[in-house]
């Protein structure tokens, strides 16, 4: 069986065939059933080649008529134009015109061609290339395009492409604001009904530093957060902590992009640090913050472990017995809500405990402090550090119990499953990669767009003849 594959062009008045390839087949096996992978890869790249040239071909006689006065315009000479594309790299001659004299022209000639093509890469391979390059590495995503398409990719040129993608979202995103919140109370109540209560979790990841040649630069945070909304899929957003300049309006832009209003019940979920607890603020006058339940109990069964491995002395005050139980009723108000009691029992428990910190009789006038690093000292750091913690975030605090009974959220479980699937699946585990906070930074934004699906609709924003060449059903013959 032998069988040609052609190309017909419409030209108007006219039918250009081109013939692209040929196929054939002795007898009919698995392997021989259909298309193979590299037939098709010569089929794709002979008609990518054929219809190019036609199109370069037609533009190029559409351009030749003055648009003033109708003139033809002189061919000056033809330059090289390399364009990659999906299917091959393409070596184009593109013609530069030169002006006509009923005009004024800054310059005498110029190439039609160029205005068109100048990104010398095609937008269906740009995003390929971005949103491959944000799932895995950038030579595996080269290995794969190669792979599945007739094309040749460096992964540096993966690389930058990604950074041109990244670079072109951060453009369009706003200017930072200290606070986001607009209009007044008359104004709100006349929004309409919002949708459904929103609630943002945020949590940290650390990433492996490099500075220039020095690979062994440490860690830097990076911080990522999941939005949540019934019956809408989750969206997520990331930035890197020393780094990005405008982490306020990205969780903004986030939540505008859910149709966030100002009389939407919203609710921040954060662990209390320092670098997460400013963000959420000004951003909706309906908006609450709350501490994650998830990390005040770690904190406190980490302090239950120290205690198990100390062994009190029998002078001592206070028993190993008496300081689980102080705890476990610390861990019960703060349950409750009762953020005033459970200060109280832990301001004792501290006072009482800070005699386990020296050495000698207690009846003696001098008393040796113990060192840094010994248990009774850590116990109590451990402690007071809790009643710090608990008393900074005590306005965050809310009654656990109740929002447990009535299925609302108390933790940042998916925002910490967040910080796995946005950071750790592909920067951390098993990476032996070091990263830039600038690298880390541009990949992220790519890597955030693709996760919440939003990459693709931005590419047909930027190029709108993206979603229009889908081809037409061919009807069949009755």
């Amino acid at each position: 069986m032998k069988i040609t594959i052609q190309m017909i062009i419409d030209n108007d008045d006219k039918k250009i065939v081109k013939e692209i390839s040929f196929l054939e087949r002795q007898e009919l096996s698995a392997e021989t059933f259909g298309l193979t992978l590299e037939e098709a890869k010569i089929i794709m790249s002979g008609i990518q080649k054929a219809m190019t040239a036609y199109q370069v071909s037609r533009y190029a006689n559409n351009q030749r008529s003055c648009p003033c006065c109708g003139k033809p315009r002189f061919i000056k000479g033809y330059n090289p134009l390399t364009y990659r594309t999906l299917f091959g790299i393409l070596h184009l001659k593109s013609p530069r015109l030169l002006e006509c004299n009923c005009q004024k022209h800054e310059k005498s000639s110029f190439s039609p061609l160029t205005k068109i093509l100048h990104e010398h890469t095609a937008p269906e391979l740009l995003y390929l290339e971005s949103k491959w390059s944000s799932l895995m590495s950038y030579g595996t995503t080269v290995k794969l395009l190669e792979e599945v398409f007739p094309v040749h990719i460096r992964p540096s040129s993966a690389f930058d492409n990604m950074v041109k993608v990244s670079t072109r979202l951060e453009e369009e995103l706003g200017k930072e604001q200290y606070m986001f919140i607009d209009g007044c109370q008359r104004e709100w109540d006349t929004l309409p009904r919002p949708d459904a209560p929103l609630t943002v979790g945020l949590d940290g990841g650390y990433i492996h530093a490099r500075e220039g040649n020095n690979r062994k630069a440490g860690w830097f945070e990076v911080i990522v957060g999941k939005s949540l909304q019934d019956g809408c899929s989750p969206k997520r957003f990331g930035f890197v902590v020393s780094y990005d300049a405008k982490p306020k309006r990205r969780l903004y832009e986030m939540l505008k992009r859910q149709g966030l209003q100002n009389n939407q019940d919203i609710t921040f979920l954060t662990d209390g640090c320092d670098d997460v607890r400013d963000l959420p603020l000004y951003l909706s006058p309906k908006s609450e913050h709350i501490i994650d339940w998830f990390h005040i109990t770690m904190k406190i069964t980490v302090i239950k472990q120290m205690v198990k491995g100390m062994s009190f002395s029998p002078k001592s005050d206070i028993k190993r017995s008496e300081v689980e139980e102080a705890l476990e009723r610390i861990k019960w108000c703060v349950w409750h809500g009762n953020i005033f009691k459970a200060l109280n029992k832990l301001e004792f428990l501290v006072s009482t405990l800070e005699d386990l910190t020296y050495e000698g009789d207690i009846d003696e006038e001098e008393l040796v402090q113990k060192s840094e690093d010994s248990k009774e000292y850590k116990l109590w750091k451990a402690i007071d550090e809790l009643q710090r913690y608990l008393k900074v975030n005590s306005p965050s605090i809310p009654n656990y119990s109740e929002r447990y009974r009535y299925g609302e959220h108390i933790s940042t479980a998916f925002a910490e499953s967040t910080v796995n699937e946005v950071i750790s699946k592909r920067m951390v585990k098993q990476q032996q990669m070091r990263w830039t906070k600038r690298g880390t930074h541009n990949l992220l934004q790519v890597r955030i767009k693709t996760l919440n699906e939003e990459l693709r609709p931005t590419f047909e924003k930027w190029y709108p003849n993206m979603n229009k060449g889908e081809c037409a059903p061919i009807p069949l013959a009755a």
